[in-house]
């Protein structure tokens, strides 16, 4: 059920943005990225930067101009210069910057992704020698060996980057694996000031570990021996571990900023990657208004798949970012692999855990006081700095609670206060999901359900004025564990906030305890005061799923160079699987219960199965207009995301915004008559046939609960490669008793199969109640 708590949010949301851009102080400046009629330059102007300077006040300076993927600039304006600009005739749109977050191994064996294999995706691509993945994040650390180029040959011969020399990052920085690198700090300085370069690089040097870590996801070359701490011991690799990386570094301290964004799509574009890879997310608004998915319209026309992170804002409905649908939307799921830490309370029970600790353990077979720091308050209920007693946790075990600040960070607190040990527990929120994090204590993280056992515990105990006692048993790497995948608990949620016709997040992938390549100047758990160093580190996120994506992506394009964004999207999405390795329906990590289309969208990604769909759902520019025209954007918002004057004329023939030829189908129905009222809708898709020349498809319907689903025609026979046919869904069902503001959702899935492929679309129905 959708609360009319959570749409009232989005709708806050939205007017904040809106609202806080609009008024302001006359003398206060505010950041906006301007998009200017590219063409409409006077022949005067050596320079597009003249042109926009001739604009601007004498104390004004531009922080980045684009050309690729965006036409205009970005500045630092006052209330009188953006409604001078305003009133320009060649002026389309001022658009306010955000400040986006980052979304913070055995995983390709878990994908099916084997060296040893003859044939497959690995073999026939050439581990994707030939293909460039972008990565717009916080850098990279070059020395990894995970970015060697052994056996490489010379880049792409269509390949324009660079590799911009900075502090710490000198021009041999750069290799035949590591082809490009950049840096973009202009919006973060014009909104911070200088940055202080004793604690960040003006280079493409990684100083926070987040871009070393993805970018090993997506295309770290084969190292072995790779382990953090001890745990996890193995080969690691990426996706695609030939593929070329081209990284460009716009995370800073302060966060991530539009325009350094914008202006990396713009060089990733024009450089010519084949890929972008973005594990960064912000504030959900019209995609006018978002300049992520501007940059990604221009790239997506550019013929680059963007890969994006859907956030880690779950497991709340609504949560998921990132859900334009010229973007893949990827979401977390777990791996096979754990590393349990248990909790050993001194009546015997034992509480299920994880962790990454590799230093002196605590005492076999004794028992250590237990204390929970929330007796002394909230601050001390959560560990915060300088909340804890040094008298009541010295040579005790601590019991924290999450939130506020880092998990690790609280193991330094107690630790500074004498604490031998901590328990991290979770809220309600968080459900069951458990992150494994290296701490510099012997500590574990468990479970909201554990966590109230060991609170209770040791409030029985005090009352019996028995001294509650406890240990962590350290079990290290666990392989084979089942059921998996599980949908992350953190993992961002559907439906999706601003178009709720199209299904996000569209897949997920491993995000949860993932073995990455790390920089050795950075702790492994990012604390100051941790003087341990790792080549690798464990981190969890959807920034880790998309990387995953972004790789696969790669290999896809590598095997199928015809193919597009949305082809190679289409190959992910109708061949992802939702039963785990158990056979069961894939589970919610935070609650134990199954999970649905909101959480996993069309399932987990199956690359193998990918590299040949059989048939393929194929989007244009010219679809995406329709799209648009649909959704009810004007002619002059739509301009701002395409470039280009919208006709909206032929955009009635789709029908609607969920005509879209995406490969998946989401009816949403208002529910403005009585109880039982016959409501109906249909949905127009066309196929692609990238499988065998000669080759019939019959379909097969699961319709939702109490609905009727029909498919015209129910057989497509096909004659040759790239022959595109047409088939039409019908969706009925009767209005049903809801209260105000709420809704109910049901799935189901059409899947269109001959003797090779099986072609699935999931196909869900919301039911909404207005207010």
């Amino acid at each position: 059920m959708v609360s009319p708590s959570h749409l009232s949010t989005i709708i806050l949301v939205l007017v904040l943005v809106l609202v806080t851009t609009s008024a302001w102080e006359e003398e206060e400046k505010k950041t906006f990225i301007v998009q200017v009629q590219h063409d409409a330059k006077p022949s005067i102007f050596p320079t597009h930067r003249h042109w926009y300077e001739s604009s601007l006040g004498e104390a004004t300076s531009i922080i980045h101009t684009y050309q690729t993927v965006f036409h205009g600039f970005s500045a630092t304006l006052s209330a009188a210069e953006v409604a001078n600009l305003d009133s320009l005739s060649h002026v389309i749109a001022l658009i306010p910057e955000q400040v986006r977050q980052l979304h913070t191994t055995r995983s390709p064996h878990f994908l099916g992704l084997n060296t040893a294999d003859r044939a497959g995706l690995l073999k026939e691509t050439d581990f994707g020698s030939d293909l460039v993945i972008g990565l717009i994040d916080t850098g990279i650390s070059p020395e990894s060996q995970s970015f060697n180029d052994r056996d490489l040959g010379l880049p792409p011969p269509n390949w324009k980057g660079q590799c911009v020399a900075g502090k710490g990052f000198p021009p041999t920085s750069c290799n035949r694996k590591l082809i490009g690198a950049r840096y973009f700090c202009g919006g973060y300085e014009a909104s911070n000031g200088k940055m202080n370069e004793t604690l960040e690089y003006r280079s493409p040097v990684d100083s926070d570990g987040h871009g070393t870590h993805t970018a090993s996801i997506a295309a770290g070359r084969y190292v072995f021996p790779a382990s953090t701490m001890g745990y996890a011991k193995g080969m690691a690799a990426g996706m695609a571990p030939k593929a070329r990386l081209a990284v460009y570094k716009v995370c800073w301290k302060g966060g991530c900023y539009d325009s350094d964004i914008l202006a990396a799509f713009d060089a990733a574009v024009a450089d010519g990657v084949d890929v972008v890879s973005l594990s960064v997310g912000g504030v959900v608004v019209p995609y006018h208004l978002d300049i992520i998915a501007v940059g990604a319209f221009g790239a997506s026309e550019a013929g680059v798949f963007v890969s994006a992170s859907a956030g880690n804002g779950g497991p709340g409905g609504l949560t998921v970012t990132n859900v334009a649908p010229w973007m893949t939307s990827v979401g977390a799921g777990s791996i096979d692999r754990d590393f349990p830490a248990d909790v050993i309370l001194g009546n015997g029970k034992v509480i299920d855990g994880v962790s990454v600790y590799d230093g002196p353990g605590l005492s076999p077979g004794r028992l250590y006081q237990l204390v929970y720091a929330g007796s002394d308050g909230y601050s001390s209920s959560l560990c915060l700095e300088d909340s804890l007693d040094p008298k009541s946790v010295r040579g005790k075990i601590v019991v924290c609670d999450r939130g506020v600040i880092s998990r690790p960070a609280k193991g330094q607190v107690v630790k500074n206060a004498g604490g031998v040990a901590m328990i991290l527990t979770n809220g309600p929120f968080d459900g069951e999901g458990l992150v494994a994090d290296c701490h510099v204590l012997p500590a574990t993280s468990v479970g909201a359900a554990g966590g109230d056992q060991i609170r209770k515990y040791i409030s029985l105990a005090s009352q019996l004025r028995s001294p509650p006692t406890a240990t962590i048993l350290f079990k290290g790497t666990r392989l084979g564990v089942k059921p998996a995948p599980k949908v992350a608990s953190f993992s961002a949620r559907g439906p999706n906030p601003v178009s709720p016709e199209i299904l996000k997040p569209d897949v997920i992938a491993p995000g949860l305890n993932i073995l990455a390549a790390w920089p050795t100047t950075i702790p492994p758990s990012s604390l100051p005061s941790d003087h341990r160093t790792t080549d690798f580190n464990i981190l969890s996120g959807t920034s880790m799923a998309c990387p995953h994506v972004s790789g696969l992506a790669a290999l896809l394009k590598a095997a199928h160079p015809d193919w597009s964004p949305a082809a190679i999207r289409s190959a992910l999405i109708t061949t992802a699987y939702t039963l785990d390795n158990g056979g069961g329906t894939l589970l919610d990590e935070s609650t134990g219960n199954v999970s649905s289309v909101f959480d996993y969208g069309a399932g987990h990604v199956h690359p193998e199965n990918a590299l040949n769909p059989g048939l393929v759902f194929d989007i244009s520019t010219y679809d995406y207009v329709d799209f648009l025209c649909n959704s009810n954007y004007t002619a002059h918002n739509i301009r701002v995301i395409t470039r280009k004057a919208a006709d909206c004329s032929g955009a009635k023939r789709a029908g609607h915004a969920a005509n879209l030829n995406y490969p998946s189908l989401s009816a949403v129905f208002q529910q403005y008559g009585k109880e039982g009222t016959r409501m109906s809708t249909h949905f127009i898709r066309t196929v692609t046939n990238v499988g065998d020349p000669n080759s019939v498809y019959r379909v097969t319907v699961a319709a939702p609960a109490d609905t009727e689903v029909t498919v015209e025609p129910d057989t497509l026979a096909f004659r040759r490669l790239g022959q595109k046919l047409n088939f039409l869904v019908r969706v009925q069902t009767r209005q049903v008793k809801l209260s105000p503001g709420s809704s109910t959702v049901k799935t189901g899935s059409i899947v269109w199969s001959d003797s090779k492929h099986s072609v699935s679309a999931p196909l869900v129905v919301t039911m909404h109640q207005p207010l």
